[in-house]
């Protein structure tokens, strides 16, 4: 989260290039591509938050259906309290992960591209997990 922080506001803080619709955008220039790929990013951090209200929802749901179901000294979680806390270990996870990412050209311009394209690849299959989640059978 922090990584990503620091990356929204160096790139907020360089002369925009372009708006997110980079069809027309120069792909061989390292700062364009830099540009399209947070535009990417930003896009696919709105559908996981989008996906999250609707997890949430279903969690929230499943734990008020089995409520009158539960047994005395059942202490296990909910799905709502185990979703979130998977949650937070994933976006520590996801943060951390993308960081090394740049590592491999630490230094140069290419390095946020490497981060933000990470940043992209698993906030995707994340968003695919959520939903996974509202439809796997209890």
């Amino acid at each position: 989260m922090i990584a990503t922080l620091f990356l929204s506001l160096l790139l907020q803080s360089a002369e925009p290039l372009h708006e997110c619709n980079q069809e027309e955008a120069d792909r061989s220039i390292q700062p364009e591509m830099n540009q399209r790929d947070w535009c990417e990013f930003q896009i696919a951090d709105a559908e996981l938050n989008a996906q999250w209200k609707v997890t949430v929802a279903a969690m929230k749901e499943r734990d008020a259906d089995y409520a009158p179901y539960k047994r005395e000294g059942d202490t296990s979680p909910g799905w709502f309290e185990s979703l979130l806390e998977a949650q937070r270990g994933w976006l520590t996870y996801r943060d951390g992960h993308c960081t090394l990412e740049r590592y491999h050209a630490r230094g140069g311009s290419a390095a946020p591209m490497l981060e933000v394209g990470c940043l992209v690849v698993l906030t995707r299959m994340r968003t695919r997990e959520l939903k996974e989640l509202v439809t796997f059978p209890e």
